[in-house]
């Protein structure tokens, strides 16, 4: 989809505030839709309410704008996740694909143009499951797996602005916070019963309805003010990442992304990390362990999101030259071969069989 494409013509006033300020920061409130509505009526001066609202993010969802409606979780908090690459023969790509893909354990694979060219993310409820998965894989396929989990997040946001003309994610943009976060690749989540109960509920989207968090609670059989405490317990300890519409970046043209990896010097990695986590088009940066084993020489991954290859090629190209001189590949994603949200059904199962 283009720069141009027509998704932009129906949008007003109201639904470009709903999907720009509101990727996060939902109400965590029993309406929360009634308070947004007041904001957004305030904002823009439309005659809008609660009613309206919900069938608007009805109908972006509908249209394929947003892809659901509630909460981002945290993967590397959650359970024990990396990131995982096999070298596929070309004869039997979609054979192994479908064996990666089999895996409900598995919410993404992308095919990008590497020799490393299948890219998969694997979330399970231990350490221990998660590798048992990559032999299993390797098993299966004969194909040797490159295990990288993250070691370091310094920035990992893939909210950004989309109703405009940007040729790249927040080009509009000067600045985003950051910090060095370290992840265990031991995450156990520490969740209470009902917090585990919530994220299963909540894994997939929250109801479309007027009173989203009252449906939660019915359908777990918890008190509503319980539920809505037990959302801000999550979203304090990171377990949830925010809170809104969740926008589809292709749909709404950002169809280019290349994810760099650099061979940066173990000593500069949090300095680079942070300055380079800071700028507004750097969408992901992490550190991941190196496998020399394996002549994987780089430590530091980039994702860069755009409307337009060449502008995220330069945007490279400027990242290299301004703020991270060293070698470095550029794996362009070509194919996207599984999307889904993270599960958590087999850590809430594990947690019941340590009460």
């Amino acid at each position: 989809m283009s720069l141009d494409a027509d998704w932009q013509a129906g949008i007003d006033a109201v639904d470009a505030a709903l999907i720009d300020e509101y990727q996060s920061d939902f109400p965590v409130e029993s309406r929360p839709f009634e308070r947004v509505a007041r904001d957004i009526a305030a904002e823009t001066g439309a005659d809008v309410d609660a009613a309206d609202l919900l069938d608007r993010v009805c109908s972006l969802r509908d249209d394929g704008v947003f892809r659901r409606f509630g909460a981002v979780l945290n993967p590397p908090v959650i359970g024990s996740s990396t990131l995982a690459a096999v070298r596929a023969p070309d004869d039997r790509f979609d054979e192994i694909a479908e064996v990666i893909n089999g895996y409900r354990q598995v919410n993404h694979n992308y095919r990008r143009d590497h020799e490393w060219n299948q890219w998969f993310v694997v979330t399970a409820a231990s350490r221990e499951k998660r590798d048992a998965i990559l032999t299993e894989i390797e098993d299966q396929t004969g194909c040797d797996v490159l295990n990288l989990p993250m070691l370091t997040d310094y920035y990992i946001d893939l909210e950004f602005p989309v109703v405009n003309r940007d040729r790249f994610a927040r080009e509009s943009l000067e600045t985003t916070a950051v910090s060095a976060t370290r992840i265990s690749e031991d995450a156990r989540g520490d969740l209470t019963p009902l917090e585990a109960d919530l994220l299963i509920a909540i894994q997939d989207g929250f109801p479309l309805s007027a009173t989203p968090y009252a449906d939660v609670a019915a359908e777990i059989d918890a008190d509503v003010d319980d539920v809505l405490a037990g959302v801000e317990r999550l979203l304090a300890d990171g377990c949830i990442k925010r809170i809104g519409c969740v926008v589809n970046h292709v749909v709404t043209g950002f169809t280019n992304n290349c994810m760099v990896v650099w061979d940066v010097p173990v000593d500069e990695l949090d300095a680079r990390g942070e300055d380079v986590g800071s700028l507004p088009y750097v969408t992901l940066c992490y550190h991941r362990p190196r496998r020399p084993d394996q002549d994987w020489e780089y430590s530091l991954f980039t994702m860069i999101h755009g409307r337009e290859a060449d502008v995220v090629n330069a945007k490279i190209d400027e990242l290299a030259a301004e703020h991270l001189p060293f070698e470095h590949e550029r794996l362009y994603s070509t194919e996207t071969l599984k999307q889904t949200g993270a599960r958590y059904d087999e850590l809430v199962a594990e947690a019941g069989d340590d009460d």
